[in-house]
């Protein structure tokens, strides 16, 4: 001690002491203690900063501090640059990028083409705990230094095996085909300690840049080693037995054993020695894989790597209850089609509206009210055709990850693409079972987050909204939905057919020019059937009521009274088509008895008598061409109807007056048709501006989501059941049944999204597919369609196209029946059961049941009984239909029995799975690898000690948790206790997996 210009007088030495610091704003002391009871010494800083810095200084100045300052230091050098996380070790270099670099030439490795580079398992022995007493809880991390950049980078981690001084760990690593590893890589592991798995925040989070955790907090460590690939690889036994050192390199803590595994090759070796020496080991066998498709090499199609990107595999190995082994590989990976649909769909939506505002405008004069109407709706819909372009140009400048991670489910740039949208799927290799594949697509629930739920979501909306468009007054017609849909329809149906059958005549002038005749058989044949569609569109009382109110809306309308009977036979048959169930409402249209309908009959029957005019001539043209002796006065009573008898000269000359007339009347009927039926798409946007257009826009937002979601599930299940005859015979018989899990509660906030997705998920019923040929490396889906009716093309190789039926080579369209069962199973579906309304939930669940049904009803019948493995038992399956009937009619909480059956019922019926949540993060986690432990214990005999094991080691090292850090950045689930204390039992996260992270 010693004054400011004075020699020190005094030292002092700082040991087994403490600092008591006065906590008054004036006082400036410190006062150190110590335990060898020597007096308290007292020291007086010049100011408050300057005693609060002294007391910092003094507090680490001790020789312990040090100790512990130096041992992290020494760590921190071991461990350079290492601070990179594993997410960021996927992103490596492929080998002929680092060759092109002018790195030099390395030693590949030998491998099986599509298979991973290199696999070893690990296994520790005699290691040395800091006290005696102390049981270990180890595991080991795996670091690699690439020879051409000489930087160490972290690349996965084990898992924790507790309670032993020999941990054999049922953990491997995996590098994937792409990986950069040679002869020459050297492997770096080490050895942790973890004192307490819930604050082991080294392996459950992302550190920052430069930082290390705490030496006293989550691990502590034990010892390292490093081994070159290539003595692995050349090793005579396959295995190299390495020494575990501390990091100073002197002391010898134990020995780590490195075992070269070979994909493919099954262990036949029993495995007992895993159950008996090994009780505390909590995971089996997990290896790292980022590779495609990481199943088998057959299953690798450039269609489907063209929609699946970044995947990331696991390995795992588990005891069957015969103690045999049997392997798991777990893959997630995202997809492309979370732009490609939504970015397709958007541009369809603002196709169509372009077209409606149009056909609004092409209305023609219109007395003053109706006009001024027009005017508003026409500005706004302007206003949100322009929203939608401006959506469509911020996604298209979209680059990097191909999902909208669950952070950025408010964005409203992104409002149109799903959540979290990813392949979760699990392969089975048994050892006496036939291998197995299970998918479920996991993606958020879809719904409108950055509109909100305050009102509610779609259910409610649309519901309130139509109440209230039945009570609008005389301002404007009210036409039922059912109506309004029906004109989109007959809208849609002129556009598409309209220029169908003006090429279809004039292929058949040029078939009459060219004097074929089978050619001109068949260009009239096809115009026939489309004329005959287009005749057919206008039957219905809608057109004709219509057309009378738009009438009475032009300005100085005379109505004319009928001169007499009707003499149309075709306007007669209209006349019986009406029907009271046709039209809900529709007393507020005008009647009135002196509008001429007999001049809509005539132009609309004048269509189908051109049609017959241009049939009877051709019949006469070949007749004549190929019987010379027929009588030219002999007519066909069609022909003489159209006062056209010609019997000779040139087969053009003698069509082309009569296609001329059908193309004429075509014309004015489309006029008329269109007119009217936008008259009636203009009563319902004026009944609801602007709430109307805000609906169809939440309702696109959701089916966006929705759809996105489905044709990935749809293309996942095409590309896997290939070779399967009978699924595909019924696919295009009965149809693919689509099942979405819900977890969702029923409180708050997420009422208002259950509703969302519940109508997202009906109006997908309104979604056929079609399976075409590729003919471009272009394999992404086609979407064509409007609103309520859209076709997805989706694109296949030859050699894959030429494997599916006939019915779908020729275009036959496929339907989708989706299904929806939620139950809630967080701590708000607790309030919801308590002190709010479920009312919800059961709704849905007792209609998507019915649906359900249905559909095992199509299924009976029309499928051969022996079709399928799964269905020579019909009554397993009636069995679970009436199980799960019954437990929906329980009204028991939290019944997560629902999903269970309704999940298996949807395999067992072939059908894609879905399992969704708020985010597709947490929730969806816990019961996606619930799932796919249950397969493999009641399918694949998993060994019954091993199901909560297998539980834990999936959650906390699988693919779930990958997909929690490339959402929130941290490897935790977004659980609290006191939230976990409402999940039920196994959908609980194992310890340490879980804690406070942004969601």
């Amino acid at each position: 001690m010693k004054n400011k210009s004075s020699e020190a007088s005094e030292v002092v030495i700082l040991e087994r002491c403490w600092i008591v610091e006065f906590r008054s704003k004036t006082d400036v002391s410190i006062v150190l203690k110590f335990q060898s009871g020597e007096p308290d010494l007292y020291v007086e800083a010049a100011s408050k900063p300057d005693c609060e810095s002294w007391a910092v200084a003094l507090g680490e100045a001790n020789s312990e501090g040090l100790q512990n300052k130096i041992q992290q230091l020494r760590r921190l050098i071991m461990e350079i640059k290492e601070e990179r996380s594993s997410d960021e070790a996927r992103q490596f270099l492929p080998s002929s990028q680092i060759d092109s670099l002018g790195e030099p030439q390395f030693t590949s490795i030998q491998r099986i083409a599509n298979e991973p580079k290199l696999e070893f398992s690990l296994a520790c022995k005699d290691l040395v705990a800091a006290t005696r007493d102390r049981k270990l809880n180890t595991f080991i991390q795996v670091s690699v230094v690439h020879p051409a950049e000489h930087i160490l980078t972290r690349y996965s981690s084990t898992e924790i095996v507790e309670g032993t001084r020999d941990p054999l760990f049922l953990t491997g690593v995996t590098f994937p085909p792409e990986y950069p590893i040679y002869e020459e890589t050297k492997i770096k592991l080490t050895v942790y300690d973890v004192k307490d798995k819930s604050q082991d925040t080294v392996r459950t989070s992302v550190l920052p840049d430069h930082k290390e955790p705490r030496a006293d907090v989550g691990r502590s460590f034990l010892g390292c080693t490093t081994f070159r690939v290539g003595d692995l690889v050349k090793s005579k036994e396959q295995q190299l037995t390495l020494t575990l050192r501390t990091s100073d390199g002197g002391k010898t803590v134990g020995t780590i054993e490195v075992n070269l595994v070979k994909m493919g090759e099954l262990e036949d070796e029993e495995t007992d020695h895993i159950t008996t020496d090994g009780q505390d080991q909590k995971c089996a066998l997990v290896r790292e894989c980022t590779t495609a498709e990481g199943i088998s090499g057959k299953d690798n199609s450039p269609s489907l790597n063209a929609v699946l990107k970044n995947p990331i595999c696991k390995l795992y190995r588990f005891p069957t209850s015969d103690n045999k082994w049997m392997r798991i590989r777990e893959q997630m990976a995202e997809t492309t089609l979370s732009f490609h649909v939504p970015k397709e769909l958007i541009n369809l939506h603002i196709k169509e509206d372009m077209r409606r505002n149009q056909e609004l405008k092409d209305l023609g004069e219109l007395a003053p009210h109706w006009d001024n109407m027009r005017k508003s709706v026409i500005a706004h819909c302007d206003q949100m055709l322009s929203m939608y372009q401006d959506t469509l140009a911020e996604l298209g400048k979209h680059t990097g990850s191909s999902f909208k991670s669950s952070c950025s489910k408010g964005e409203k740039t992104l409002e149109f693409i799903p959540i979290n949208l990813h392949l979760q799927r699990m392969h089975v290799h048994s050892p006496r079972l036939k291998d197995a594949l299970y998918d479920v697509i996991t993606v958020g629930a879809p719904a409108a987050h950055f509109q909100g739920f305050k009102n509610g979501g779609l259910r409610k909306l649309l519901s309130k909204f139509e109440a209230e468009r039945r009570n609008t007054g005389y301002q404007c017609i009210y036409y039922s939905p059912e109506n309004t849909a029906k004109a989109k329809e007959v809208l849609s149906n002129i556009n598409h057919l309209q220029p169908l059958i003006s090429s279809h005549a004039d292929l058949l002038l040029n078939s009459a020019s060219q004097h074929s005749p089978d050619r001109l058989k068949n260009s009239l044949k096809m115009l026939s059937e489309k004329t005959e569609l287009f005749v057919h569109a206008f039957k219905d009382q809608l057109v004709r009521s219509a057309l009378l109110a738009l009438y009475t809306a032009r300005p100085g309308c005379v109505l004319k009274k009928p001169a007499g009977p009707r003499n149309s036979a075709e306007g007669g048959d209209l006349q019986h088509q009406d029907h009271p169930s046709q039209i809900k409402r529709q007393d507020s249209i005008p009647h009135h008895s002196e509008y001429d309908e007999e001049e809509w009959d005539r132009v609309w029957a004048n269509v189908g008598k051109s049609l017959n005019c241009v049939i009877a001539m051709v019949d006469r043209l070949l007749e004549k061409d190929s019987v010379s002796n027929i009588k030219e006065g002999e007519n066909d009573p069609s022909a003489a109807d159209c006062n056209v008898l010609h019997t000779g000269g040139d087969w053009y000359e003698q069509l082309y007056p009569l296609v001329i007339t059908l193309k004429d009347c075509m014309g004015e009927v489309v006029t008329r048709a269109k007119q009217s039926m936008a008259f009636v798409l203009l009563q319902e946007l004026a009944c609801g501006l602007p709430q109307c257009l805000m609906l169809t826009l939440r309702r696109d937002i959701v089916f966006s989501q929705a759809l996105a979601g489905l044709v990935c599930g749809f293309v996942i299940k095409l590309h896997t059941g290939l070779r399967d005859q009978g699924f595909l015979q019924q696919l295009h018989s009965v149809g693919l049944l689509v099942q979405y899990e819900g977890l969702l509660s029923t409180y708050s906030e997420e009422a208002g999204m259950l509703e969302d997705m519940a109508v997202g998920i009906s109006d997908l019923q309104k979604v056929m597919f079609k399976v075409i040929e590729a003919k471009s490396e272009d394999f992404l889906p086609i979407i064509t369609g409007r609103r309520e009716h859209y076709i997805i093309e989706v694109q296949l190789p030859a050699k894959m196209f030429e494997l599916l039926p006939q019915e779908i080579k020729e275009g036959k369209l496929l339907r989708m029946y989706p299904v929806l069962f939620n139950v809630g199973i967080n701590e708000q579906q607790t309030l919801a059961e308590r002190f709010g309304d479920t009312t919800l939930q059961e709704n849905i669940n007792q209609e998507n049941l019915e649906l359900l049904k249905e559909y095992y009803k199509l299924f009976t019948e029309k499928m051969p009984p022996d079709c399928l493995p799964h269905f020579q038992e019909q009554n397993d399956l009636k069995g679970l239909l009436e199980n799960l009937h019954q437990n929906i009619q329980a009204k028991k909480r939290k019944n997560v029995e629902i999903m269970w059956l309704a999940a298996t019922i949807c395999r067992k019926l072939n059908g894609v799975r879905f399992t969704c949540c708020k985010s597709a993060k947490d929730r969806t986690s816990m019961s996606v690898t619930l799932e796919q432990c249950s397969i493999l214990r009641d399918e694949h005999q998993l060994h019954k000690d091993f199901f909560i094991r297998a539980l834990d080691c999936m959650r906390r090292e699988g693919c779930r948790i990958e997909n929690v850090l490339k959402n929130v950045k941290c490897r935790k689930y977004a659980f609290n206790m006191i939230q976990l204390m409402a999940f039920p039992k196994y959908y609980r996260p194992p310890e340490g997996t879980y804690g406070k992270a942004d969601t």
